[in-house]
């Protein structure tokens, strides 16, 4: 028996009983052993999910998959994906002697953190869900952490799930000549675009430099592309959607039609990897489909909390996952108030300049009654607002917990978009305001 497990153990067990959970058992434990991770027995299924977008979403609807499978999991559900989140993960998950009491682990890891935990994790799996350029001040240019991926995945036996329709993940499969490739696609759909507006991180080839001639946009770069100099993009997807039908909330892979979770194209890009990694497991997709139709959405994914009317709250970080969520909220011609919530902490990244790269334009239509700018950089956002025209509907309110009071007392469906750090703050004030309804 190991004394420094049994000690984060018990910290652990404490901080649960107390109502309390995060990462501090695992920042005690890399303190006291900066080597904790890797001396852990790993069970024979280790999944690894990374990258920009959608990543605590599609490694909970895999780890759910697998427990409907019949496999006993270890996920970090809350998305505590740094060095001490996933050491808490693996203290909690292990016996005395450090073997993991489970049948498979899955676990999201920063695109950072992958770099540097990539080889003591022992993967059997690894997903990444896409690329796109992500607080620079923090991880520093999309191309340096694609090279850093590159370099842990160039000796790697085990399988690589990459969404086929990023240029940007699909670069990996040059490097990783050892390792099993899957990829998955999604044909042109409903939402599909001749042309983009949105940031585009893969306009050209990694291989050549030549530009990428796409046949269709989904959304930002991520779409149908090819280099016609040396064809890179010219793939033979594992799983491939053929159709997307948003009325009825399905999609459709080899004459099967299967449920989308929530009715927006980067959920059915999430299943689509979810079912590839089903396919290399060799398990029924039917486990799969089954989650996809009772997963309910949480921790700030578009979780809905029921005020006088009902409030969405969404977490945002980047220009592309932030019009894709204004696209969400702009899909209904519903009246409604917005409220954003920007930080600048640490995990936010202390550069705000990214706001100014998402479509923030949109929110100028009439169904949006009001918008309320909240948070440590509440005044940077108005002014970002202020200048598409949105002046006359701007309140700043910096206090989180007048700005969900405001919503609440205002009568109207409302939407609240929030930076990480503000995100699980604003959670525990919407469920406070939440009892007064009960």
């Amino acid at each position: 028996m190991d004394l420094r497990l049994k000690a984060v153990q018990l910290f652990h067990s404490i901080l649960a009983k107390a109502g309390r959970g995060g990462s501090l058992p695992g920042s005690l434990a890399l303190k006291m052993d900066p080597d904790f991770i890797q001396k852990f027995q790993m069970p024979d299924k280790v999944v690894l999910v990374t990258g920009t977008n959608g990543k605590t979403t599609t490694s909970n609807l895999i780890a759910e998959s697998l427990r409907a499978s019949g496999l006993k999991v270890l996920n970090n559900r809350r998305g505590d994906n740094l060095n001490v989140g996933i050491a808490t993960l693996l203290a909690t998950g292990s016996d005395s002697s450090y073997r993991i009491q489970a049948d498979a682990c899955v676990i999201e890891v920063d695109e950072l953190t992958l770099y540097r935990q990539f080889a003591n994790l022992h993967p059997t799996h690894l997903v990444i869900t896409n690329f796109f350029r992500d607080q620079l001040d923090r991880a520093g240019e999309m191309e340096t952490i694609i090279r850093k991926i590159q370099e842990v995945t160039a000796d790697f036996t085990g399988h690589i799930i990459l969404n086929g329709d990023d240029p940007n993940s699909l670069r990996i499969a040059d490097t990783a000549v050892n390792a099993q490739i899957h990829l998955f696609s999604v044909g042109r759909n409903n939402v599909s675009r001749d042309t983009t507006d949105e940031a585009s991180e893969g306009k050209f080839c990694p291989r050549c430099g030549h530009p990428l001639t796409y046949e269709y946009y989904q959304y930002s770069h991520i779409g149908r592309f090819l280099c016609e100099k040396d064809g890179f993009g010219t793939i033979t997807p594992d799983v491939y959607v053929s159709e997307c039908d948003f009325e009825n909330g399905t999609f459709t892979v080899e004459n099967r039609k299967f449920h989308s979770f929530i009715n927006s194209i980067y959920a059915i890009y999430n299943c689509a990897s979810v079912l590839t990694l089903m396919k290399t497991m060799k398990l029924d997709p039917s486990a799969a489909d089954h989650v996809f139709n009772t997963f309910e959405m949480k921790e700030g994914r578009n979780e809905v909390f029921h005020f006088s009317c009902d409030s969405i709250i969404n977490l945002v970080k980047n220009p592309t996952g932030t019009n894709e969520v204004l696209k969400s909220i702009l899909s209904s011609s519903e009246d409604k108030n917005v409220c954003i919530l920007l930080n600048d902490n640490d995990q936010d990244g202390h550069d705000v300049s990214w706001i100014w790269d998402a479509h923030f334009e949109r929110l100028n239509v009439p169904e949006v009654r009001h918008i309320i700018c909240s948070g440590l950089r509440a005044y940077d956002m108005a002014l970002r607002l202020k200048y598409e025209g949105l002046e006359d509907r701007i309140t700043v309110i910096e206090d989180a917990g007048k700005a969900i009071e405001w919503l609440d007392e205002a009568g109207l469906k409302s939407y609240v978009i929030a930076t990480y750090t503000a995100l699980h703050s604003t959670r525990a004030i919407m469920r406070k305001q939440e009892k007064k309804h009960i």
